[in-house]
């Protein structure tokens, strides 16, 4: 059994949970857990929590099937946080976005313009927007939408999905092959979705994708 001897639970039995993505390092949502749901989490390997106005146990993603795989739960100095990082299938947020913290306070964007076009280039958010695509992609197979062209590829099948990206890259050639950075930018994003497409339809996941690509690094 988990030692908690290192886990301070508030006088309601409780403890915050901040839930982050694993790949991208964004944070998800953040609940609370109690230690019946803490033990569950360790032993399932699945988050739970403890829903404070229900007063009960829940399992995240249990009737949507967007569920968090457990990757490592950490807590801070003090011991009254959690940090919980997960592999999340489908979106995090009730509300079909992929984080829950997608709303900005007025305006508080404080970083220089400058800085945040170089992080899209450079940092992390490049691997944030392929992760979002690849969950609402993800999503679109689980939970199919009428009129939605993703929903239309997987209802199509794998035959199609190849044809489009056999399509795509022909044409990401073409644009190369014509000088033009504007036809070569439009048609490799173009490639990119399907790409992205085509993993979901094998249930192939972002991380075995780059954990393949570091293989090949070393």
């Amino acid at each position: 059994m988990i030692n908690l001897e290192g886990i301070k639970f508030d006088e309601k039995g409780l403890i915050p949970a901040i839930i982050q993505e694993e790949e991208t390092g964004k944070i998800l949502m953040l609940a609370y857990m109690n230690e019946e749901s803490l033990r569950k989490t360790v032993e399932t390997k699945i988050t739970w929590f403890y829903s404070r106005s229900r007063q009960s146990l829940w399992q995240k993603g249990e009737t949507s099937g967007h569920v968090q795989h457990v990757r490592e739960i950490r807590y801070d100095c003090d011991g009254d946080t959690l940090l919980l990082q997960v592999k999340q299938i489908g979106v995090a947020c009730h509300e079909g976005t992929v984080s829950c913290f997608s709303r900005t306070l007025g305006d508080t964007n404080m970083q220089d313009e400058k800085l945040v076009d170089t992080s899209k280039i450079y940092g992390q958010s490049v691997a944030t927007v392929l992760n979002e695509l690849f969950h609402v992609i993800n999503d679109r197979k689980r939970n199919p939408i009428a009129g939605s062209y993703t929903t239309y590829l997987f209802e199509k099948g794998q035959d199609k999905i190849l044809k489009k990206v056999g399509e795509e890259a022909a044409e990401t050639i073409i644009g190369s092959k014509n000088n033009s950075k504007e036809e070569l930018l439009y048609e490799m994003a173009d490639l990119w979705y399907h790409c992205l497409v085509l993993l979901v339809q094998h249930d192939v996941s972002l991380t075995e994708l780059l954990e393949e690509l570091q293989k090949r690094r070393k």
